[in-house]
């Protein structure tokens, strides 16, 4: 896949993979993200998004995931992406906070999360801080 334009952030095209089972939150998310210009690849359930992830992983900048999805939880998914590219930027999202749950990912290597409900900036920073980038101002 090659990217041909730049996000209004003035830097180079990513791709997301966005693994959520909730519709709304998917559709939602995948446009805040889309708009801030990177491009998404979704998947509704854990077992989807190591497939997803696996068949796309030298593209994939960074992954959001899901901590509660069916078939494969978000913290077994987290464990395989990290095991098909010990590399990946996995971010993590919730509405609970499980502090150990997240303290057990972090020292993982998880690479940010997200408590929902989140913003676009929150989004946007967390993104780009688990990727390394800093978006640069107008």
């Amino acid at each position: 896949m090659v990217h041909d334009d730049e996000p209004s952030t003035g830097m180079p095209a990513r791709t997301v993979l966005l693994v959520d089972d909730e519709e709304d939150v998917r559709a939602v998310t995948q446009h805040m993200l889309e708009r801030l210009g990177w491009t998404v690849l979704v998947a509704a359930d854990g077992r989807e998004g190591v497939d997803v992830f696996r068949a796309n992983a030298q593209l994939i900048d960074a992954v959001i995931v899901d901590l509660t999805l069916p078939r494969l939880s978000g913290e077994q998914a987290f464990g395989e992406i990290r095991r098909i590219r010990p590399d990946a930027r996995v971010i993590m999202m919730s509405g609970y906070d499980d502090e150990r749950t997240t303290q057990r990912l972090a020292a993982g290597g998880m690479a940010g999360f997200l408590r929902k409900p989140f913003s676009v900036a929150d989004l946007c920073a967390t993104v780009t801080g688990a990727i390394g980038e800093v978006p640069r101002g107008d």
